[in-house]
């Protein structure tokens, strides 16, 4: 185990290069994230400035009453919760497309390949056809989300089957099914109100983002991006073939499983607070892979700042762009897709 650090991973997706030292990256990262935050927290269709957000800041710390409650209620009510969603989600995500595209060896996999968040969306869909609050969409988005996910594995189990193919067909199949699923929904729904609400949610959106809602996914996104941090140098040997892996010690159903389980609980867990986001845990791996490296012990914690500094700053563009506030699955898009081609034109041009 100590050794595996300094193994060379078989990485699809990165090209030749020399990447930067990780302790001078990450400190980099890490104060471009600091300043995303006070730009998120200044910037809106209100306007604060930094003095002011400062001075909200140390009247809720301190306990003494703020000086503008208006301002106040904004920055700590509104603002504040958002960013930590925000950033939250983006490391969620990415650190789940890394941990996918890493074990099944594939630079396309995503965080919605074993269909988590197609299921996401359909338990968040039955919520707001029941009428049911926002607490309730959140919490019905993770557990179907996640049910998505045991009737993937459980499909292997069918067929006898275990390879890494066969799951990653499995998810193909369950994301299928959950589409179909979503389009009835739509079809049942409210034309007027609730169809309107699935089709927003779809998109993704932090606009129902509440302190309580992002206090109680909080667990649910640390534990599980801390326990893929710490097990990021395994990642590396679960890179391997399974016969060449196996010959290292590896374990490779528990440890598969467990990177697996990880990443999805990182997915549902996200997508139950945002909706559906795509391009995010797909795009940000690959471009941390460019700054850091292939060796995961480099690549996560660089993916989970990149992650984290994105989606903050796609979510302040978001709401401060037009007076309605503009879903973020289309602004990812927009983004994510040309930066996803100019990632693969240098791995082209590298190769």
């Amino acid at each position: 185990m100590s050794a595996a650090p300094t193994l060379t991973t078989r990485s699809p997706s990165t090209p030749p290069c020399r990447p930067t030292a990780l302790p001078a990256l990450v400190g980099l990262l890490s104060g471009l994230l600091l300043v995303a935050v006070v730009l998120a927290l200044c910037t809106g269709r209100y306007l604060i400035s930094p003095a002011e957000v400062v001075q909200a800041l140390t009247s809720a710390v301190t306990g003494s009453p703020p000086s503008d409650p208006s301002i106040a209620n904004v920055v700590l009510n509104l603002r504040l919760p958002r960013i930590c969603a925000a950033v939250m989600i983006g490391a969620a995500l990415t650190l789940a497309g890394a941990s996918y595209q890493s074990i099944f060896r594939n630079p396309l996999a995503a965080p919605d390949l074993l269909g988590v968040t197609h299921g996401a969306c359909v338990g968040a869909s039955i919520a707001i056809i029941l009428g049911l609050g926002t607490v309730w969409v959140q919490g019905l988005a993770f557990v179907v989300g996640f049910g998505a996910l045991a009737l993937v594995a459980w499909i292997p189990r069918l067929i006898r089957r275990s390879s890494s193919v066969t799951l990653v067909l499995a998810g193909i199949i369950v994301g299928g099914l959950m589409q179909a699923i979503i389009g009835l929904l739509k079809y049942v729904a409210d034309p007027e109100t609730q169809l309107a609400d699935i089709v927003f949610w779809q998109l993704g959106s932090l606009a129902k983002v509440t302190t309580a809602s992002v206090t109680a996914m909080a667990p649910l996104i640390v534990l599980p991006a801390v326990l893929l941090l710490v097990l990021r140098w395994r990642l590396n040997l679960l890179t391997l073939d399974d016969a060449e892996a196996a010959s290292l010690g590896v374990n490779i159903r528990v440890e598969r499983g467990l990177v697996v389980l990880c990443a999805t609980l990182l997915t549902a867990a996200a997508v139950s607070l945002s909706g559906s986001i795509g391009w995010v845990g797909l795009v940000v791996p690959h471009a941390a892979r460019i700054l850091a490296g292939s060796d995961n012990a480099r690549s996560l914690p660089v993916a989970a700042l990149l992650g984290g500094i994105f989606m903050l700053l796609i979510d302040t563009l978001a709401r401060s762009l037009s007076p309605g506030e503009i879903p973020l699955g289309i602004l990812t898009g927009l983004i994510g897709t040309p930066v996803f081609v100019l990632i693969l034109a240098r791995r082209g041009a590298d190769s």
